[in-house]
């Protein structure tokens, strides 16, 4: 590759990002020495940053730079309507839909036996503590449509039974093998309108 040990060091750094082989990070990591050093350095300086300064919130355990985020917050939120998502990527997608204004419940991953993810990796033991408040009227699932997501949905929704509260999974509408991050605002809106209970 290069006869410089730093700039290979910065293109396998820059592997990590998903979706970026080594010719892409390479091709950035070029661009960023050649063509916008200052950028590259604006870069670093927030990442650092970001990292050093966002952690989760206590609540709903999407990413926050509070101890409480600003949706959780919000006293004008309806706290009895929790919606399941996967990440913090998907408390935004569903954001973007204009209509929801419950809170959230950020798992951070799905079910997967395989690679050691289980209950509580998950927090679902965090939730089933906020489940047993007897504030929480119904749990909206939108885990992906993939079938760790639908797994992972059944699972919780199993746990809102047992409490007796209304569990419901968002319509299909939303391609299965999708991610939430990338459905259109229109289909999101759709699926979220027509979610039925389990």
């Amino acid at each position: 590759m290069s006869g410089s040990p730093l700039i290979s060091r910065l293109i396998e750094s820059l592997r990590c990002l998903p979706g970026v082989g080594p010719k892409s990070a390479q091709r950035m990591a070029y661009h960023l020495l050649q063509h916008n050093q200052l950028g590259a350095s604006q870069l670093a300086h927030d990442l650092l940053e970001a990292i050093e300064n966002i952690g989760h919130c206590e609540q709903c355990r999407t990413l926050s730079e509070k101890t409480l985020c600003d949706i959780c917050s919000n006293q004008g939120r309806d706290q009895s309507v929790i919606c399941i998502v996967e990440s913090p990527a998907d408390v935004q997608a569903v954001e973007q839909v204009a209509g929801y204004r419950g809170v959230y419940f950020v798992l951070m991953g799905h079910l997967s036996p395989l690679d050691g993810v289980g209950p509580v990796e998950l927090g679902l033991d965090f939730l089933a503590k906020r489940l047993d408040t007897g504030n929480i009227s119904e749990l909206i699932l939108a885990t992906n449509p993939t079938v760790e997501g639908e797994a992972t949905a059944h699972y919780i929704a199993e746990m809102a039974g047992s409490r007796s509260i209304k569990a419901t999974r968002i319509a299909h509408g939303v391609p299965i093998g999708g991610e939430l991050e990338y459905v259109n605002s229109t289909t999101l809106s759709h699926a979220f309108h027509g979610r039925i209970e389990l």
